[in-house]
């Protein structure tokens, strides 16, 4: 899996640019401080070009596997996979993944600090075709391993989120929701689909995943909706409906802004306590290793978090001009910090029961890693315990091992699910896997 390195002009500025673009930026908080409902946020830093800290996709050596937090177990489900994204588990236990990267986007490539930007983005394994599918596996005889795969939908477009109500199956696309017919134990969807409704996409499409879910009475769809840029630089006309959670109406289509001012919001998920929906968030970048942290949140309706102009509440960003104070006032504190640059992407509430008593009803989050911060942050998944429906104490480190101890990627976490057994599968693409973590001992749940 290893990449071969053929220097040309691009490389050329990359190799002049990156030692500038570290120097003067290192994390000085102490582990932990960018954690929590009240984080410590330091003062932005200032440098000539952006912290670039790649750790390079190398993947694992066959055999090799993350490592569980002591007391559980990891196995591989799945392996083999090409870039596997996001997990959707079936009523029947199948299990769905989106095979899945950014689309073609013509009007990413402009200027130097983009280019150089998307050479990174290569080198850290993100820059791969997309398969434009959706894979089946089946764990038939309920031994931790799916023995069938197949692919349930192919043909589609940088597909992400996915969804089922009824016999409907939704999916997605990076500029659209598709609706296919769907029965229960269908290994293989033919049948075309029609589109639900139009999401944002376009040439620049900095943000491409949209992700999706579908509301408890199944009347409405949510979508995920990330910025056209880092902090508005393209111009906030090119924000329509982005850095947003859309609201869909699953029979006319007809979409509303449900909550916006969230940059890059991902993993929707219904808490089970209090039925909010909650989203994990990325962060603006480039004014430093220790800003902005990312974070989960409940989402309100018609309620703004911030983006562009403020981060974590009322917090200016003085490089967004004209500023909106007005704005600004309104901006709602996300409920919990999860660290500065872990491009947190999954998130899944444990509403089984295979796990101790004492995790259930909390979160598990997929952080994918940094590019932007040194040291390296992410790279983990991580639980967060909740009590009356709001995060109730600090992380735990659930899964790790994802860096070498030369800081390569040996894998990158992205979605997460709870299987029908209630273990947690995590997609990983660097790793081109799915891994099924469980306590130690439960590997094979009963079926």
């Amino acid at each position: 899996m290893r990449r071969s390195f053929k220097p040309n002009r691009l490389a050329v500025c990359v190799i002049v640019a990156l030692p500038l673009a570290a120097c003067g930026d290192q994390a000085s908080l102490t582990k932990g401080e960018d954690y929590g409902a009240s984080p410590k946020l330091a003062e932005p830093a200032k440098t000539l070009l952006p912290t670039v800290n790649i750790a390079p996709a190398v993947g694992f050596a066959a055999g090799e596997k993350p490592k569980p937090a002591e007391g559980m177990s990891v196995t591989a489900f799945a392996t083999g996979l090409d870039h596997p994204r996001t997990i959707h588990v079936l009523p029947n236990g199948d299990v769905l993944v989106a095979e899945t990267n950014a689309p073609e986007r013509p009007e990413q490539g402009k200027g130097i600090k983009r280019r150089i930007a998307e050479y990174v983005m290569g080198r850290a394994g993100a820059r791969t075709p997309s398969a434009n599918r959706i894979r089946l596996l089946r764990d038939a005889d309920g031994d931790g391993v799916a023995e069938i795969r197949t692919t349930f939908l192919d043909g589609l477009n940088s597909p992400f989120g996915m969804a089922l109500v009824g016999n409907d199956f939704y999916v997605a696309n990076t500029d659209g929701i598709m609706r296919f017919p769907y029965n229960s134990g269908d290994t293989r969807i033919t049948a075309a689909g029609t589109k639900l409704a139009d999401l944002p996409g376009g040439p620049l499409n900095h943000h491409w995943t949209k992700d999706l879910i579908a509301s408890p009475d199944g009347t409405k769809l949510y979508a995920t909706s990330g910025s056209n840029s880092n902090v508005g630089e393209h111009g906030m006309d090119k924000e329509v409906n982005r850095a947003a959670v859309l609201e869909i109406d699953r029979q006319s289509g007809a979409t509303r802004l449900f909550a916006s001012g969230l940059r890059n919001p991902n993993g929707p998920a219904w808490e089970p306590q209090t039925g909010k929906l909650w989203v994990v968030v990325n962060e603006r970048d480039e004014i430093g290793s220790d800003l902005v942290p990312d974070y989960m949140t409940s989402v309100q309706d018609g309620g703004f978090y911030g983006w562009p102009y403020s981060y974590f509440g009322q917090n200016v960003d003085e490089r967004i001009q004209p500023p909106r104070p007005d704005l600004v006032a309104k901006a709602i504190v996300p409920d919990y910090a999860l660290g500065n640059h872990t491009a947190s992407l999954g998130l899944t509430f444990n509403t089984g029961d295979l796990f101790p008593a004492d995790m259930k009803g909390g979160a598990f989050v997929g952080q994918h890693g940094s590019w932007n911060r040194k040291p390296h942050s992410g790279y983990k998944v991580i639980y967060v315990p909740f009590e009356g429906g709001k995060p109730s104490g600090p992380p735990r480190d659930i899964l790790t091992g994802f860096l070498n101890d030369k800081q390569e990627a040996l894998g990158r976490p992205v979605g997460v699910a709870m299987d029908a057994r209630g273990a947690l599968l995590v997609a990983d693409d660097v790793g081109n896997a799915i891994w099924r973590v469980a306590p130690a001992g439960q590997e094979q749940a009963a079926r």
